[in-house]
């Protein structure tokens, strides 16, 4: 049985990673023990592109930003998801390469054309089966990532990187892409609005999730 491919996609404080968390517990909780990945970071590679792609004090030109993101997903997809995926695995990604699009494309003004040839060469031509994109608004993001860096829970992670101080125009520019793309794959692409409480969102993914999978063969013992 072939693997299966799922991204979380989602401008910073959709809450994807919090829902990735959870239904990977609820997954691996009820027999289906998925891989759980991310980018960039799902590699020794990639957690030190990493550190310094996305550190706040760094200064990184938009140019090398693309490269360095492509160049962390191309180690990705070989390293571990074409791996997994041949070996028959559920495997599930914190962003992949519909992010670019969005940031880079979008946010940071790249051409399409450029944007569609660098995601082409990194990945090799692998797409998710399925994306689940998590979609607030601009200001719930903007209030979200604030109150993570200040919280009670701040030490999670440490401050803000330099996509989550971007301002609010590059962050609705990269919301809108992502929307424009589950407008054109949404076969693919499912939208989640993640704008109310965790738990009620948390259903949703699972009434998607669970059903998918159990159409591509995948067991989960759920009564």
């Amino acid at each position: 049985m072939p693997g299966t491919f799922i991204t979380f996609e989602g401008i910073d404080g959709s809450g994807k990673s919090t829902q990735l968390r959870l239904l990977i517990n609820y997954l691996r909780a009820h027999g289906c023990n998925a891989l759980v990945t991310r980018e960039p970071g799902g590699t020794a590679l990639g957690l030190r592109l990493r550190e310094a792609l996305l550190d706040a004090l760094e200064e990184v030109d938009p140019l090398t930003e693309l490269l360095v993101f492509a160049a962390d997903r191309a180690q990705h997809v070989r390293r571990t998801l074409l791996p997994a995926l041949e070996g028959g695995a559920v495997v599930i990604s914190d962003r992949y390469a519909d992010a670019t699009v969005a940031y880079q494309g979008a946010g940071r003004g790249f051409s399409p054309e450029l944007i569609s040839q660098i995601v082409q060469l990194a990945t090799g031509g692998l797409k998710p089966d399925l994306t689940l994109l998590f979609d607030v608004s601009v200001a719930e993001s903007i209030g979200r990532t604030k109150r993570r860096s200040t919280g009670k829970n701040a030490s999670v992670k440490s401050g803000r990187d330099r996509l989550d101080i971007e301002n609010a125009e590059f962050h609705a520019r990269v919301r809108d892409a992502y929307l424009q793309i589950a407008a054109a794959e949404p076969e693919r692409v499912k939208v989640i609005d993640s704008s109310g409480p965790v738990e009620r969102t948390q259903e949703r993914v699972k009434e998607v999730i669970i059903p998918f999978l159990r159409r591509r063969g995948h067991e989960i013992n759920v009564e």
